[in-house]
């Protein structure tokens, strides 16, 4: 059962400079709106022991938050194409 559960946890090392994005746990209630519960991207300044991580931005200051609170940021390139789809009328053809 210990295996089972285990190959569903993934594995989060975060290394000085990686991007994270900090998980907003606050309860809110949104009327009609989705809202993401990620923020950031934050820089990961440095790794303490227990999974303790120092977090921050220009914009704010460092912060300390626990590791289980982030996840990795993996940033490519933004994409320049506009695609374009025609979507023909099936009784027209």
């Amino acid at each position: 059962m210990k295996r089972w559960h285990d190959k569903f946890i993934n594995c989060r090392d975060f290394r000085e400079g990686n991007l994270a994005l900090l998980f907003n746990s606050r309860l809110k209630l949104y009327l009609g709106e989705l809202c993401a519960r990620w923020s950031g991207p934050f820089k990961v300044l440095k790794v303490y022991r227990y999974r303790a991580i120092e977090i921050g931005t220009e914009a704010t200051r460092a912060f300390n938050v626990n590791g289980s609170r982030l996840k990795l940021h993996i940033a490519g390139e933004p994409i320049e194409e506009k695609v374009i789809c025609v979507l023909l009328d099936a009784s027209s053809t």
